[in-house]
């Protein structure tokens, strides 16, 4: 298991008040690392940073990666062993309504880390967490590869895809992996699906959008169902993350410093409707309609991601199958909304899920599941 790599390990988490880096708060605290958070404060008291009351549970620290000297300053209070950069502008739509922000976020806060890194004086890993939609987007019916263009026709994905080239950069120019004994920084990066679970609030988001419907006992409103997209639980790409890591701090960490895609199996990349219509059937009831927008912003219809680097090179495979995927999201927010202002409560929901997916990954033999 991941703990005899991270246990006892000071790790720096950015974005730790957003829907995926609560989670993996919550996991590398599991394994028993030392978990340092940077981030902005929490956008609303629905996030599951407060849910759970996080905040008691790890160090977290106030603060905006857009700013070099706030980046600086936590990097020397921390003086982490790894970094897992996961702090973003996450929202598509809402980088139509702030492109510079999004930019300034995920580019050149992207940038501002990789410099911090730069110039701390101790050896140091960082997995940078960007999105599938890094890619040039060609509507092709397959999927997109690690050596695939970099790319984006809306301002979120082209931020994605300028903070792969960042990251790539710097670690062509200042972290190239023939001078790893010198300079003692490796950098991968990370390129993940659609990911949903229980936990994520977010607007304009198909899963949210669809469980605050349904506990409003209202239609889901969905914009785009024959829009095919790669769904993944959020634990799936963080145990990628987390191995991914894990071969970074290892012997042979120079064989890792690339990007990886984390996607779900074929089975697992299916339309809106498909989802929609699962999480109704688990949910029990409700229905879904058409959100008839006029003149809505641009996105994708087709998207999928070829997972073979990972699985070959770093052995890595999905766990959960659509329909477990669909099960555990939606009993987790039923759990998570039944237990609202019991924040030890919600903390065990989150557990159970981790403890869960890891006894299916060792059932499946998986490496990082049963590496000592």
């Amino acid at each position: 298991m991941f703990s005899s790599n991270y246990s006892g390990v000071r790790v720096l988490l950015t974005g730790d008040t957003g829907f995926k880096g609560a989670w993996l708060a919550f996991w590398l605290r599991k394994l028993g690392a030392e978990v340092y958070g940077l981030a902005l404060p929490p956008a609303d008291d629905a996030t599951l940073f407060v849910r759970a009351r996080l905040q008691e549970k790890i160090h977290h620290i106030d603060g905006d990666i857009s700013d070099l000297a706030t980046v600086e300053k936590a990097l020397a209070a921390v003086r982490p062993r790894i970094i897992f950069h996961l702090a973003a502008q996450a929202l598509v739509r809402e980088s139509y309504h702030t492109p510079v922000e999004t930019m300034m976020t995920n580019v050149m806060g992207t940038a501002h880390l990789c410099d911090a890194l730069r110039r701390y004086d101790a050896p140091c890993a960082m997995v940078v967490v960007t999105s599938d939609k890094c890619y040039e987007n060609h509507e092709w019916v397959y999927g997109y590869r690690e050596n695939d263009a970099m790319g984006g026709g809306d301002p979120y994905s082209a931020s994605k895809g300028a903070a792969e080239l960042v990251t790539a950069s710097w670690r062509h120019s200042f972290f190239p992996v023939a001078k790893l004994p010198v300079h003692q920084k490796i950098i991968a990066s990370a390129r993940a699906g659609n990911v949903i679970g229980p936990g994520d609030w977010a607007k304009d988001r198909i899963v949210p959008d669809a469980i605050r419907a349904l506990l409003a006992n209202e239609s889901v409103l969905v914009r785009n169902p024959g829009a095919v997209r790669p769904w993944q639980h959020v634990l799936e790409p963080l145990s990628g993350y987390l191995w991914l890591g894990a071969k970074l701090l290892g012997n042979n960490a120079t064989d890792f410093a690339e990007g990886w895609n984390f996607g779900p199996l074929p089975g697992n990349v299916c339309t809106v409707r498909e989802l929609v219509e699962g999480l109704l059937q688990t949910w029990g009831t409700g229905s879904w309609k058409m959100a008839g927008e006029v003149n809505p912003p641009k996105e994708a219809h087709l998207l999928r991601l070829v997972i073979d680097k990972a699985v070959a090179q770093l052995n890595w495979l999905p766990v959960w199958s659509f329909p477990e995927t669909v099960r555990h999201t939606v009993e987790g927010y039923r759990s998570i909304k039944e237990y609202w202002d019991d924040a030890e409560a919600v903390r065990d929901v989150i557990e159970k899920q981790i403890m869960a997916y890891e006894n299916s990954a060792k059932a499946m033999n998986l490496a990082w599941a049963c590496s000592k």
